[in-house]
């Protein structure tokens, strides 16, 4: 349409033909107006047209100024197309309510915007990332499909996992140099400093304005130490915000309210709090709510599966270790029995505590096991002296306050430790104490003799005892609390000759899923809803609480920029042109024409 006004052209062409109206006026002598004459005398209106350096400037201006109402572009269309990966992040964080309606949905808006700007040879992909990243639409160009794809997309409660979205979409495009990856998230990603950028084209859309958060960051349960019937129930509030925030914590059994507390945040601050609560039943869910109004509604309850403690039945072989049997023995919760060597046949017992015994049939139960080795576990076993403990894991649940400064070790087992088992106490040569899952059984394994160490004579000893009871019997000797993080799969062992289970979902939907023949365990990975799942497998029923349970998620406040790696980074990308237009150009050199132009005809009038 723009090309419509080129029609002035001719109409600044019939001006220049057009004879010019002569005023009449005596003069004394018209022998200098000859020519003027002349032209008077012409009958037709129109003159020829002559050379005018003013007519072809003025053409040319008229043509310069309908190029620019044109507005024609540079595109830089490859001739093979492009290809862009769009990654929706689908974290918990981008359900804040900051968006229109919220981060999730401008996201797809902008993804939309995206699929309607590509031309025909260009490919899209479709990648969502919450809890795990997943493919939503392979390479196409067709753009229905892609918007199929992209309304399809939910967000979920679980943590993001940017990272392996990153890994996966530079797979995807190692072989298109030209291709670009465009991360729609707000940033809120612990993740990305474990992902280095080798040369991708990043473009990142940043969602959300503003952090307005209050959080439950975390919530435990444990057992009372004066009452084993009474329940503590940690939780720990967490305010992102800028501003001090106001707010109630309830702290419910069951659904039912039991305490009630006014909380005051300052900005950026935390507050633990500690309950103490009758549970009665031997199972029960603790849930802890906030309430406020913040822009992120999800992380403002949490809950957990609290079980009270029940008696474990452990069994300890050896020849003759009072050390071992006093510490067993010292925890009320357990029922002990003693016996040389370990019999044939089906064990009546939990625990099997194995002292430099290697028997003839190994139990299949879990398992703690002073240097006495399985067949399968190691490789090369021999004695040597290592001298002392050099490094422990105290955050692992088999060091929970215990000290191990200054323990001295005689003799111990050099062992390389095996693909099954993760290092908790390590010596200079080898690993000392084993923790890990063999056969479906969780073992711990003690690679010295305890007579031959000091370790039995501190207060770490017992302590270490009584926590390898109650990870080994999965907390029943202390008292067991499940709960997990969103995204994470659900896993439960079955008898044997289950076909079937159910799972009832957090908003109390159900699920039935078969099992395959021969399989004895229960693995359910469609966990991205926080609340309370129940499974149901024949006669066996078990509750699991999923919280979001990250500060990084719950820190919803929009990053700027993204640092990937130790030393890359992407700063957000608000505008992205992506045609480059050129009516700015031809517009300046219209009005340069003009201005020259100007100069001539005032430099011809002087």
């Amino acid at each position: 349409m723009a090309f419509v006004f080129a029609a002035t052209i001719p109409v600044v062409v019939v001006f220049y033909l057009l004879k010019r109206r002569r005023t009449t006026r005596i003069v004394p002598s018209t022998l200098l107006w000859q020519r003027f004459l002349a032209e008077t005398q012409a009958s037709s209106p129109f003159q020829r047209l002559r050379h005018n350096w003013l007519l072809v400037l003025q053409v040319l201006l008229l043509l310069l100024a309908v190029m620019a109402l044109a507005r024609p572009y540079f595109g830089g269309e490859l001739s093979s197309g492009r290809l862009q990966v769009v990654i929706l992040d689908a974290s918990a964080s981008m359900r804040a309510t900051d968006g229109k309606p919220t981060r999730f949905e401008s996201a797809k808006v902008e993804a939309l915007k995206l699929v309607a700007g590509l031309r025909d040879r260009d490919q899209m992909v479709v990648v969502q990332a919450g809890g795990f990243t997943e493919v939503r639409q392979s390479p196409t160009s067709l753009k229905s499909a892609l918007r199929r794809a992209i309304e399809a997309c939910s967000p979920s409660d679980a943590p993001t996992r940017l990272a392996d979205a990153l890994k996966l979409a530079e797979t995807l495009t190692k072989d298109a140099p030209a291709a670009e990856i465009h991360l729609l998230s707000d940033g809120a990603a612990a993740d990305l400093g474990e992902f280095d950028n080798k040369g991708l084209r990043i473009i990142y859309h940043r969602m959300g304005e503003r952090g307005n958060n209050a959080a439950i960051v975390s919530m435990d349960v444990r057992g009372h130490p004066d009452d084993p019937t009474k329940r503590m129930v940690f939780a720990t509030v967490a305010n992102f915000s800028s501003n001090a925030v106001q707010t109630v914590l309830e702290l419910r059994l069951e659904g039912t309210v039991l305490e009630a507390r006014s909380l005051s945040l300052e900005a950026r601050g935390s507050s633990p709090q500690v309950f103490t609560a009758q549970q009665g039943a031997l199972e029960a869910i603790f849930t802890a709510r906030l309430d406020l109004a913040d822009d992120l509604l999800v992380d403002n309850e949490a809950s957990v599966v609290s079980q009270l403690p029940r008696p474990v039945r452990a069994l300890l072989v050896t020849p003759g270790n009072g050390f071992l049997e006093k510490a067993l023995r010292s925890n009320p919760h357990v029922r002990l029995e003693v016996a040389p060597s370990l019999g044939v046949g089906k064990l009546d017992a939990d625990v099997v505590v194995l002292d430099g015994v290697a028997p003839t049939v190994w139990p299949e139960v879990s398992m703690l096991a002073f240097r006495s080795a399985r067949p399968g576990w190691f490789t090369n076993a021999i004695e040597a002296e290592v001298g002392g403990i050099v490094d422990w894991k105290p955050t692992h649940p088999l060091l929970r306050s215990v000290g191990l400064e200054n323990i001295q070790i005689a003799k111990a087992l050099v062992v390389k430790a095996p693909s099954w088992a993760l290092n908790v106490v390590d010596a200079a040569q080898t690993p000392l104490v084993l923790a890990g899952e063999f056969q479906r059984h969780k073992v711990i394994w003690v690679g010295f003799d305890v007579y031959q160490s000091t370790w039995p004579l501190r207060v770490s000893f017992p302590i270490f005892i009584a926590n390898a009871l109650e990870w080994l019997s999965s907390g029943a000797a202390g008292g067991a609390s499940t709960t997990m993080r969103t995204g994470d799969p659900l896993r439960l062992a079955v008898l044997e000759g289950l076909s079937a289970f159910e799972v009832t979902l957090p908003d109390q939907s159900k699920r039935s899923i078969k099992l395959e023949p021969g399989s004895r365990d229960i693995l359910f990975g469609d966990t991205g809803r926080a609340g309370v799942y129940k499974v149901q497998a024949g006669a066996l029923s078990a509750r699991f609480a999923l919280n979001i349970s990250d500060p990084a998620e719950s820190d919803i406040w929009p990053r700027d920029e993204l640092r990937l790696g130790k030393h890359a980074g992407v700063g957000t990308t608000t505008l992205k042109r992506a045609d480059l237009e050129a009516w700015r150009w031809i517009a300046a050199m219209g009005l340069g024409v003009l201005l020259w132009e100007w100069w001539y005809y005032h430099r011809r009038s002087v």
